[in-house]
């Protein structure tokens, strides 16, 4: 069992016990239903960075990377650094996250902001909308081609724009339908740990060119960058290279910075 099928079994329980706690009714009645998301999609066509920068606290390849960075600081810092976005963990129990993450980011800043989640249940697109998210993540490697139709639309229909992320060719062809806005390349093989960006670089031409082509992990120096944007990328999700400083927003701004020279 690789690390995202343990991933996986635990968010059934754990989603299976959050709907007997909050009803999707209540989720509804939230204030932040009603908001309208700030689009992703645009930041980063409009972008010379492209940078899509992740709160995160640990992860289960790196166990910590910061627990002393408070979400309000960085929210505050990533904007003020002028990234294009905000991708903020809510998983708790692999990567000391919550939905309380997403809701404090939405408070403190006007940045588009990514649930980084497990998705596996249409309850938790709900829950994203309620919690103030305006984009949400779908992994193809955990959910059916049925799967990724129906949340991407359920998205959709809630105003909220889609990134699909894919590991290899297989999942990216049982993945493409109009439905998404985003597709993301991880470059990390998730049985090995290991990071290559030249999954970013073989992927690329697979990926039509309505979609806006986001690389993900083992993204940390401005070269690795500059080496993806010929091949279409428009977004970089950074998060551990800001994460593990003192001043994630300070970091951000500098690596800005670079990139623009």
């Amino acid at each position: 069992m690789n690390i995202l099928d343990k991933i996986t079994r635990d968010k059934r329980i754990e989603v299976n016990l959050r709907k007997q706690l909050i009803p999707i009714k209540q989720l509804e009645q939230s204030v932040l239903f009603s908001k309208t998301a700030v689009s992703l999609v645009n930041n980063l066509k409009n972008s010379t960075s492209g940078i899509i920068a992740e709160h995160k606290r640990r992860s289960p390849s790196k166990q910590v990377i910061n627990h002393d960075l408070n979400v309000f600081d960085v929210a505050k810092g990533y904007e003020n650094a002028g990234v294009c976005g905000m991708s903020v963990l809510t998983d708790g129990k692999y990567f000391g996250g919550s939905l309380d993450d997403l809701l404090t980011a939405r408070s403190n800043c006007n940045l588009p902001l990514l649930r980084k989640e497990f998705i596996i249940d249409s309850y938790q697109i709900i829950e994203a909308k309620a919690y103030g998210a305006d984009v949400i993540l779908l992994i193809a490697a955990i959910l059916t081609k049925k799967e990724i139709k129906q949340f991407s639309e359920l998205a959709k229909s809630l105003n909220l724009e889609v990134l699909l992320e894919v590991h290899n060719e297989e999942e990216l062809h049982k993945s493409i339908m109009p439905s998404l806005d985003l597709l993301g390349v991880n470059n990390r093989n998730l049985k090995t740990f290991e990071v290559s960006l030249e999954t970013s670089k073989q992927l690329s031409e697979l990926i039509p060119n309505e979609f806006v082509k986001v690389s993900e992990s083992g993204i940390s120096s401005v070269e690795a960058i500059k080496t993806l944007k010929p091949f279409g990328y428009k977004g970089f999700l950074i998060g551990e290279n800001f994460m593990k400083t003192n001043n994630a927003g300070e970091s951000a701004k500098q690596f800005i910075k670079q990139i623009n020279l």
